[in-house]
């Protein structure tokens, strides 16, 4: 239980405390540059709390589920005498320009949102965005630099007593009297040995370990290791085997028939002891990138990735770690972290990072160039500039603003669509979670 409330918490607390920054990002540069901002709000439904503070109303709302500031005037009105038209979609832009122009107060025009430059525009649409990124930049210095990531390390762990075969593919068996004994055993090396250099080679990392141990296969090699504090010499002279191929995600290879595709490889015998290891400030940036491009990745191909979702789930089959996640599938990793059988600090660990990706995915999904997301703000914006710009190469009178309002009708499409998403997304969670543990 205490497992469980722990889980939601972070969850819950992670999500509000990253809307909120997100809308700050709008909502600081809005003001700096003038704009009347008349609400501030996390979360959406019926108002929990609310304080007017100057011009501006801040509150919270009682489903986290989002937020928004309020931008006065953000669609330029419509032209003086024009009348409702006929069209459904027109006049959904002709509503909204008149939603827009009721907000700014007398005197006040210079303040709405559209009159801002195309590149201030830019900088408030994108704050919310940067917010996030910035936060997941926190958390993943705190979590790799900080805290540290438990890995495989350069410490032996234990020791193998023999072979037991020719290829590091067959299932491990007892030792009996015909196995001979490991490479391991043979050259004396002890679990607690620390490898500080394998063939005169200075060792940093365990995938580097296992590559020159790979690479020095049936070749007696001199080694490095630290024992109790003091360095002791030994020769390791690794055993062939075959050692099964993993592509760069680290996925087995099989063949066409599914069997293992192996390579040449050499074996010692021993395994690493799992220890916290913190990495660099540069360690932690391409931690960073590597999720960004991943998420990226996952929102490109979004339908398919739905899709994926929904049928796994009326399949019965069980969802790939990798699978797309609305807030209730974060929560129920969160509630899977908070009780596993780790220690407090790993368990931080993981959440912060899961805190990370969640700011990373709010990120990028903001970025995607369609209403009403931030990247649709962006685009108007971007489009607006280019037209004043080409306007003033060509000695031709500057443009108003971009009239946003006509793509208000793709917004309300783009609306239904992501609602549409966050419902299939929140049923698979509940029937068919993800589970990483």
């Amino acid at each position: 239980m205490v497992a469980l409330v722990v889980g939601i918490a972070v969850v819950v607390v992670g999500i509000v405390v990253s809307i909120a920054l997100h809308e700050i990002g709008h909502m600081v540069p809005a003001k700096k540059f003038g704009v009347r901002v008349s609400q501030y709000m996390v979360g959406f439904g019926p108002t929990l709390w609310s304080r007017r503070r100057g011009e501006t109303e801040y509150g919270v709302k009682a489903i986290p589920a989002g937020g928004y500031v309020r931008l006065v005037g953000m669609f330029p009105p419509n032209p003086d005498g024009a009348r409702e038209p006929a069209s459904f979609a027109r006049r959904i832009a002709f509503d909204a320009r008149e939603a827009s122009s009721e907000e700014i107060h007398p005197g006040e025009e210079h303040r709405a949102f559209y009159n801002l430059s195309a590149p201030k525009k830019v900088v408030v649409m994108l704050g919310g965005p940067f917010m996030n990124l910035v936060i997941a930049a926190v958390l993943m210095v705190v979590v790799v630099a900080g805290i540290g990531v438990s890995g495989a390390s350069t410490t032996v762990g234990a020791v193998v007593p023999c072979v037991t075969g020719s290829s590091a593919t067959t299932a491990p068996r007892e030792c009996t009297d015909a196995d001979p004994e490991s490479p391991a055993v043979a050259a004396g090396l002890e679990p607690g040995d620390e490898v500080v250099s394998f063939g005169g080679t200075a060792v940093d990392s365990w995938d580097q370990l296992v590559s020159l141990i790979n690479d020095a296969a049936g070749e007696p090699t001199p080694v490095v290791v630290v024992r109790d504090g003091t360095e002791v010499d030994l020769t390791i002279t690794p055993a062939q085997v075959e050692r099964q191929q993993v592509d760069a995600d680290g996925t087995p290879v099989v063949d066409a028939a599914g069997d293992p595709v192996t390579e040449p490889g050499g074996y010692v015998g021993f395994s690493a002891a799992v220890e916290r290891q913190r990495g660099s400030l540069a360690d932690a940036g391409e931690a960073l990138w590597d999720t960004v491009t991943a998420t990226a990745g996952v929102v490109v191909t979004l339908p398919q990735n739905v899709y994926d979702v929904v049928r796994t789930t009326v399949a019965g089959e069980e969802r790939d770690a990798t699978s797309v996640m609305g807030p209730v599938g974060v929560g129920v990793v969160a509630v899977e972290v908070a009780g596993a059988d780790a220690g407090v600090v790993d368990r931080v660990a993981i959440m912060l990072s899961l805190l990370a990706s969640l700011n990373v995915a709010l990120f990028v999904f903001n970025l995607i160039p369609l209403l009403p997301l931030d990247g649709g703000h962006v685009l108007n914006a971007l489009y607006e500039g280019t037209k004043r710009t080409v306007a003033r190469v060509r000695g031709l009178p500057r443009p108003g603003p971009a009239d946003v309002a006509r793509m208000m009708p793709v917004a309300y499409v783009m609306f239904v669509a992501l609602v549409g998403v966050g419902v299939l997304l929140l049923v698979a969670d509940v029937v068919n979670p993800v589970t990483l543990l």
